[in-house]
């Protein structure tokens, strides 16, 4: 199933939208590939322009900040403890901008976005 990201059929009114031409190739979204916990994998994909993002679709380390110390380290990510996004998220294990996972340094809430970014970066939380 393709995904589309181009206008609504309907006016904010609830109306029809009349439509001056059909849909378009560049108006096609991806299907979501998800970051999981595993050995890191990385997908490099060509975006509008000639641009260029990385996908990261497993990871299993993360840079993380200390705020006392502002010191970053790369550590291994243990497991992941909670996602806003979606419950179901934590027992497949996959990881997005706003999930908190368990770190060796302790617990941490990532800050970017791995499917677009192709890396994890996190911040302490303090307990």
């Amino acid at each position: 199933m393709a995904l589309w990201q181009g206008k609504s059929q309907r006016k904010p009114s609830g109306g029809r939208l009349i439509r001056s031409r059909k849909k378009r190739r560049f108006e096609i979204g991806r299907e979501p590939m998800f970051t999981n916990l595993g050995e890191e994998n990385l997908k490099k994909y060509r975006t509008m322009g000639g641009n260029s993002k990385v996908k990261m679709l497993s990871a299993s380390f993360a840079n993380v900040v200390d705020p006392k110390t502002n010191q970053v380290k790369r550590v291994k990510i243990v497991t992941v403890k909670s996602n806003t996004a979606n419950p179901n998220y934590v027992q497949r294990n996959i990881m997005n901008r706003g999930a908190t996972i368990q770190t060796e340094l302790g617990v941490a809430k990532i800050t970017s976005r791995p499917g677009q970014d192709g890396t994890i970066n996190a911040v302490l939380i303090s307990e």
